[in-house]
C-alpha cells in the first residue's frame, strides 16, 4: 500500500514539475553580459577578436567557415584578418611539419622518411641519368 501511495506522490510531483515549467535536477546556467576586445568589422561593427581567428586558422578551418562562424562576410574576413589568417595557417604548417619529422624520426615511420627523403631532400626512387652514370667507352685495341 506505501509502495501505491510513494508512485502517486511522485507521480504528482512531476506533473505539479511539469506545470511550473521545471526540471528536475541542477538549474540551467544563466548567461550573461561578458565584454571582450576585438576589432569592430562590417555595417554593424561586430566585434571580433583576432586571436580567435588565428587560432581558427591554425587548425585548417577555410575563410568560409571562419566567416560564417564569426557572422561575416568573406570579404569583409579577409580584408581585416588577412595577417592573422596568414599566420594561423602558416602555424599549422609548422605543427604538421614537427609532426612529421616526430612520426619519422622518433617512432621510426618509414614511409614517413620516404616522403620527407622524397619532398625535403630531392631524392628520388629512380636513378639520375647523367653523363657520369654512363658507362666508359670500351676499346679492344
Amino acid at each position: 500500500m506505501e509502495d501505491n501511495t510513494s508512485n502517486t506522490a511522485a507521480t504528482e510531483n512531476i506533473v505539479q514539475a511539469e506545470a511550473l515549467n521545471l526540471k528536475p535536477g541542477p538549474k540551467p546556467k544563466e548567461l550573461v553580459e561578458a565584454t571582450y576586445l576585438g576589432i569592430p568589422v562590417g555595417r554593424d561593427k561586430k566585434v571580433i577578436d583576432p586571436e580567435e581567428v588565428e587560432k581558427l586558422a591554425a587548425l585548417g578551418c577555410r575563410d568560409n567557415e571562419i566567416a560564417n562562424f564569426f557572422g561575416i562576410k568573406e570579404d569583409t574576413l579577409r580584408y581585416n584578418f588577412t595577417d592573422n589568417l596568414t599566420k594561423g595557417r602558416e602555424e599549422l604548417k609548422i605543427t604538421l611539419r614537427r609532426a612529421m619529422l616526430n612520426n619519422a624520426c622518433k617512432n621510426m615511420n618509414a614511409a614517413v622518411q620516404i616522403f620527407l627523403a622524397k619532398n625535403i631532400l630531392g631524392m628520388s626512387d629512380t636513378g639520375q641519368e647523367s653523363d657520369t652514370n654512363k658507362p666508359l667507352p670500351w676499346s679492344d685495341d
